[in-house]
């Protein structure tokens, strides 16, 4: 005699999910509250769905209440919780998700939302901001995308920005999101040979960038500058353009003495003698100076 059989039958996922999307921020049945963002704004949400969905909103859930005594009290807190730093648009988001496994996004929320993303340790909904922050990158948000990519580790995101950035150089430098880069980032940038801008403005560019961060910073343009300033290929320069970076230097001293010396130093030996072989590299947007037929050989 056979035995039972048993499958799993799939019904309408379209249905479903839609019943779902309606629960989001709907207050009837919810029993739990969020006070969210500098506006204040009230979001309910089903403790059952964000427990099961979220490790993180699972230990907030099943804590016990302000000045119980006892901590495994089964009383779950009611709430409000009090949410002060994140938008409530990017917070609904990651309640959306939490629904429905998928997610509204816009150009205007989708970095805030990848770090609550983080935060809360959804690793899918990552994903998602990842594919739409890649889909949607432009000149003005490039930095900031790399900037974020950088602080949570996303490497396939740092590799798509840092290509971008490659593509259009001469354009991001004079972004606000370019001269909000952290110094590591910066220098991350100014490793690459595939730049497509000339060194005399990528030095122009770290310039105007140290100015700004030293003055968000309090601390002197040498220091904050001191990371990225040694991406800076100076033997490259040629050496009317020498004179006049030692001038401007002057004023603030962006660059150490030394390294603007070596690259004098190419020039009268012509040869990178002391000077690293990643430094007398042309990147693709290099002008070509005369001087550089030198500099080839020590590259190779």
């Amino acid at each position: 005699m056979a035995g039972p059989c048993s499958a799993r039958l799939q019904g309408d996922v379209a249905a479903f999910s839609a019943a779902l999307r309606s629960l989001v921020n709907n207050p009837q049945f919810s029993d739990v509250m969020f006070v969210v963002g500098q506006e204040q704004q009230k979001v309910f949400a089903h403790r059952c769905v964000l427990a099961c969905r979220c490790q993180v909103f699972r230990g907030m859930l099943s804590q016990a209440p302000v000045g119980s005594q006892d901590s495994s009290s089964s009383i779950p807190p009611q709430g409000p919780f009090i949410l002060g730093n994140v938008q409530p648009e990017v917070f609904l988001a990651v309640i959306e998700f939490l629904y429905t496994n998928s997610v509204t996004l816009n150009s205007h929320i989708a970095l805030e939302v990848l770090t609550s993303s983080v935060e809360y340790g959804l690793q899918d909904l990552c994903k998602l901001c990842v594919k739409f922050i890649k889909d949607t990158l432009s000149v003005e948000q490039v930095c900031e995308a790399l900037q974020a990519a950088v602080t949570y580790g996303q490497v396939d995101l740092q590799q798509h920005c840092l290509a971008f950035i490659e593509g259009c150089t001469a354009a991001v430098v004079q972004t606000q999101g370019f001269r909000e880069l952290s110094d590591v980032v910066l220098a991350r940038v100014l490793r690459s040979d595939r730049l497509a801008a000339d060194e005399l403005d990528l030095v122009q560019a770290v310039r105007e960038w140290a100015h700004v961060s030293s003055a968000v910073l309090e601390r002197p343009v040498p220091e904050v500058a001191a990371l990225p300033v040694r991406e800076l290929r100076l033997p490259l320069l040629a050496p009317s353009e020498l004179v006049t970076l030692e001038s401007c230097n002057q004023q603030d001293l962006l660059i150490p003495v030394e390294n603007i010396a070596a690259a004098w130093r190419a020039h009268a030996l012509r040869k990178g003698s002391g000077v690293p072989s990643r430094l007398c590299r042309p990147r693709r947007g290099t002008r070509p100076r005369d001087h550089h037929r030198h500099l080839e050989p020590h590259a190779k």
